[in-house]
């Protein structure tokens, strides 16, 4: 019997072989020492990664490490505040890491299975003398290590950079990081995700100043357009007022109050899709 299944297996293979070298590598061993031929791949496919999601730890590097790999939540990647950062590969990119919970971004819910997510090591924020929150801002070295790494995962995945994130835009009600400190129109610089035209928002604003600010019905279909999860129905309620404060904590950190005004609809007409 033995020598019988090896005949068979010996034929198999060279009727691989015998396909001339154009199928090379054609088979490979499989579960219970299947056969599984790889030679011929299909053009209809793609990445199932479709966004990248950033996040701050709110805690030092020993204890991210700690909670990232060893408890009930995890990202892909960790980058340490360390003078030359490290960065840990905590998860497979083929696996879906533990990162971002209740999520919601341009119709697409619970964004575990279609992204990767970048955990970066920073307190976020902490209560100052005044009573207020106290962000503290990411190191040069960080940053510069983060935009290598990002370059890398949106170059082999193809994300569109209106799906470059934060862990506030995909769940407003929940998350604040990467807070208010993040560089964003840095990485947009460097060709990672999307900025606004800062002289057109400059004209509209003073447009809307003038005359009159848009009503809650348009800030609704502009920050859905965005990607937001926001309702329709022209009442500015809870769900909307949040997913305002989170667009301008990415693109107007200065002020996120949730404040429906002028900035913030110039602002959200000059960005692109």
């Amino acid at each position: 019997m033995a020598i019988a299944r090896w005949q068979r297996t010996w034929q198999l293979r060279a009727g691989c072989l015998g396909l001339a070298g154009l199928l090379a590598g054609c088979a490979g061993t499989g579960p219970q020492g299947l056969d599984i031929d790889t030679s011929v791949q299909a053009l209809g496919q793609s990445s199932r990664v479709r966004f990248l999601v950033l996040h701050y730890t709110g805690s030092g590097n020993a204890q991210s490490l700690k909670v990232l790999s060893r408890g009930q939540v995890s990202s892909h990647y960790l980058i340490t505040d360390e003078p030359r950062p490290r960065v840990y590969r905590l998860v497979d990119e083929h696996r879906s890491a533990w990162h971002a919970g209740q999520s919601q971004w341009h119709g697409r819910t619970w964004l575990n299975a279609s992204s990767i997510g970048i955990e970066i090591v920073n307190p976020g924020w902490t209560t100052g003398a005044d009573g207020k929150p106290q962000w503290h801002p990411y190191s040069d070295a960080q940053i510069e290590t983060l935009i290598a790494l990002m370059r890398d995962i949106v170059q082999r995945h193809g994300i569109a950079a209106r799906d470059i994130v934060a862990h506030s835009d995909i769940a407003p009600r929940r998350k604040w990081d990467p807070g208010p400190l993040f560089p964003w129109k840095r990485l947009a610089q460097a060709g990672l995700g999307r900025w606004y035209d800062e002289a057109a928002a400059a004209r509209l604003q003073a447009e809307y100043e003038a005359g009159t600010v848009p009503d809650v019905a348009w800030f609704q279909s502009q920050l859905h357009r965005l990607g937001y999860a926001v309702p329709q129905h022209g009442v500015a309620d809870e769900q909307t007022v949040k997913a305002l404060v989170a667009f301008q904590l990415r693109y107007r950190p200065s002020d996120y109050e949730g404040r429906f005004d002028a900035q913030s609809a110039a602002i959200l007409q000059s960005l692109p899709d």
